[in-house]
């Protein structure tokens, strides 16, 4: 029989790289979706259209917010493996919507557990998409954070997350469930959502590749982060749930670099030459021309500062390499192109539609 997973967070970036893998595996996936006044299933459309994959892709809709909704689903399908990847995830925004990131980000993997339990889903397997964002400060001598460096988020969305976090090791524990967090550091994709700042950099360059003149508005600049790509982040998600004993693990490159460095190599990767000016919140960073006129291209607003700051952020993955025994496919070099190269693709297509109209 096909095993059949239940995702909730069907419509995002890791939501739709998971429903692709666990299909090539033969899997039967499910996924929860929110109901919408608009369609939000972009990153999952090309599924439907590929019939030997859509025959074992079902979308059901609700919420985590919702627990009728979320008893419902899984005592229909029964799922072997649940992936708890849905949340409002972006850190800042969590600033300003924090009841609502708690409600969904933390209370509902509560909501998955307790469905599980009342259902008897013993043999269930349950992964819950923790973050580096429950590592709020510096690590210690290591100089990188591993599954058991000091929690202390720094943020709704990282408190929400810690509470995931927690009460999944408690259901482990307390009822012996199959249940496992896997701590993921930044991953991204050309499926980024736009609102992040590692997509919202190759969205600009590619515009400006096409002549743009707008002018990129950041934070800071100084944060860095270990950045890997969602198609690697994914199939050890899998992985995760593949091993004799549920287990929690961190998952990233075990390397960072800054924002401004990533925006460094991105304008590498297409021949920009810039030039960075001043200091703080007058950084600017110029697009030097070939006539050496200076073109401004990025300015610091510290509107895009949070309210709390996390500089520094580099996971420790030796564990996860170990165990699960993978190898990362893509470098950061190989995600900036990847990234870049369909936000001009996907830039030329918008030039074309206003064209049309």
């Amino acid at each position: 029989m096909k095993k059949v997973a239940l995702i909730t967070g069907i419509t995002g970036q890791d939501g739709s790289y998971l429903a692709e893998y666990l299909l090539e595996k033969g899997y039967k996936v499910h996924g929860i979706k929110r109901k919408s006044s608009s369609f939000n299933t972009s990153r999952i459309d090309h599924i439907y259209k590929d019939f030997h994959l859509a025959s074992n892709f079902f979308l059901h809709y609700g919420d985590l917010a919702d627990s009728n909704s979320l008893v419902n689903i899984i005592s229909k399908i029964k799922p072997n493996e649940i992936y708890n990847l849905g949340a409002q995830s972006h850190v800042g925004h969590s600033f300003e919507i924090p009841e609502y990131t708690s409600e969904v980000s933390g209370l509902g993997s509560l909501r998955i557990l307790e469905a599980m339990r009342f259902l008897g889903l013993k043999k269930t397997r349950f992964y819950q998409a923790s973050t580096s964002e429950l590592f709020g400060q510096k690590p210690g001598s290591l100089n990188s954070f591993n599954e058991n460096s000091k929690m202390v988020p720094k943020s709704p969305y990282g408190v929400s997350k810690l509470y995931s976090y927690w009460i999944t090791k408690v259901y482990r524990e307390a009822y012996n469930f199959y249940a496992c967090n896997g701590i993921l550091f930044n991953h991204e994709s050309p499926r980024r959502g736009e609102t992040f700042v590692t997509r919202k950099i190759t969205m600009f360059l590619a515009k400006k590749v096409l002549g743009s003149n707008e002018i990129l508005y950041l934070g800071n600049l100084n944060a860095k982060r270990d950045w890997g790509h969602a198609k690697d982040y994914v199939e050890m998600q899998w992985k995760i749930l593949q091993q004799k004993n549920p287990d929690d693990y961190v998952i990233a490159t075990g390397k960072t670099v800054s924002v401004r460095d990533f925006i460094n190599k991105c304008c590498k990767f297409l021949n920009f030459r810039i030039k960075w000016e001043g200091k703080g919140i007058n950084e600017k960073a110029y697009l030097i021309k070939k006539n050496k006129k200076k073109e401004l291209l990025i300015k610091v607003d510290k509107k895009y500062y949070r309210p709390l700051e996390i500089d520094y952020l580099k996971g420790n993955p030796k564990k996860a390499f170990k165990k699960l025994k993978y190898k990362l496919k893509n470098n950061l070099n190989d995600l900036i192109k990847d990234m870049l190269e369909s936000d001009i693709a996907l830039a030329k297509k918008n030039n074309l539609d206003e064209e049309v109209r």
